[in-house]
């Protein structure tokens, strides 16, 4: 049957995003995820006069047939999205990069006792290069993808600059901090401008199948199932002692690899109790992971949310990656320690070309070695780095 062109409401044709139609003549490789977000993507930049072709991204392999993993449900939902809008798709396997470039990392920082972010180097690695250099040799002259983040050219610096989503409850500038300015100056994020409410109306008056699909969450090649599971097929356990801020031993660990700081379940001490009440919370409180002690195989807990080895009043960052191609100057600005986390007041030191150092205002929760500390000026998300270390704010290390 021929495509039939959806019929767009009034109020849609009102939106801003959809009545810019700077991309008349231009070709544009939209990534198709299946989701509601890709989708109104490609339908946006379509109505915008662009050539639109969807490709669907197969990242990872060995779990298709898993309840965990949908990559073969969301191509279906990416081609029913690419006939509804009238536009090509191609399927694309890039699961050998994503292994060499992403997974080995992940597993290489997890057996180091960090908690890594895969989603951050998928993108700097996969989504906005691998996927990027196909898109250039299909004749495309940008991509883009359903991310809920913003580029604009600054007109004094001629600088491209990542910008948070309208959105603040789903801005994602925070995984894409590591994109610099080639792979800027050819990316377009058309939801950028939009709340996700204002996304799925779209959807919805548009009549694209997936209107209503619920949001993935996670990475696919862990989707939903227990993280512990998985890790086990790749990481061996190296059992050891679980002790509290006292120094007493409270519990036995499966491996330091399989626990992050800040974590509360899945410890197996939650019937023990804190002498006391001392340092943050009753006797009652939930215990939370503090420290992991590579060197002595040890993991560290402690007792209550509010416990002072759990706030760190600085860090230390390497691997940094900088939007603008060159640090920011040192001072007074922004950062995120972790997704979701509103923007703390800090003061930036740069200590070399790929090291920085932050200090807070106000003490941070669970600053975990391995994630990354992102900063912003405002709006502007200037880059940023992986976390190497943290200070807490007591002269006492739980590490003794």
């Amino acid at each position: 049957m021929p495509n039939c062109r959806p019929s767009v409401s009034t109020q849609a044709k009102d939106n801003p995003a959809y009545m810019n139609k700077q991309g008349k003549g231009h070709k544009v490789v939209v990534g198709l995820s299946g989701g509601v977000d890709s989708a109104v993507t490609a339908w946006l930049l379509k109505e915008q006069g662009y050539e639109v072709v969807g490709i669907f991204m197969k990242n990872w392999e060995g779990d298709d047939d898993s309840e965990y993993c949908s990559s073969n449900i969301d191509f279906v939902d990416a081609a029913a999205v690419a006939d509804v809008i009238g536009i090509e798709i191609e399927h694309v396997n890039f699961a050998a990069e994503y292994r060499d470039r992403v997974f080995a990392e992940f597993l290489r920082e997890y057996q180091a006792g960090r908690t890594p972010n895969p989603d951050i180097l998928c993108n700097a690695e996969i989504k906005f290069k691998a996927f990027l250099d196909h898109a250039l040799r299909l004749g495309a002259h940008r991509i883009a993808t359903g991310h809920y983040a913003r580029v604009r050219q600054n007109p004094q610096t001629q600088k491209y600059e990542l910008l948070k989503g309208l959105d603040p409850s789903k801005d994602q500038s925070y995984f894409l901090h590591r994109l610099d300015q080639d792979q800027l100056s050819k990316t377009l994020f058309p939801i950028g401008e939009l709340h996700k409410t204002e996304v799925r109306r779209l959807a919805a008056e548009i009549g694209l199948p997936n209107a209503r699909k619920k949001d993935s969450t996670g990475i696919c090649f862990i989707g939903e199932r227990p993280f512990r599971d998985f890790l086990n097929r790749y990481i061996a356990r190296q059992p050891g002692p679980i002790k509290d801020d006292q120094g007493r031993t409270i519990g036995k660990h499966v491996g330091l690899s399989f626990y992050t700081l800040g974590q509360r379940q899945g410890l197996g001490i939650g019937g023990i109790k804190a002498k006391g009440a001392q340092r943050g919370g009753g006797e009652h409180a939930p215990w939370f992971v503090a420290r992991k002690d590579l060197e002595k195989n040890t993991l560290w807990v402690v007792q209550g949310h509010e416990h002072a080895w759990l706030q760190s009043t600085a860090l230390q960052a390497d691997d940094a990656s900088w939007v603008a191609g060159v640090a920011p100057a040192p001072g007074p600005l922004s950062a995120k320690t972790r997704y979701r986390q509103a923007d703390a007041a800090c003061t930036l030191s740069v200590d070399s070309e790929a090291t920085f150092s932050l200090s807070f205002a106000q003490p941070q929760w669970a600053v975990t070695p391995g994630q990354s500390a992102v900063l912003y000026d405002g709006e502007v998300c200037l880059g940023g780095g992986v976390i190497a270390a943290s200070q807490i704010g007591l002269t006492t290390s739980p590490l003794k």
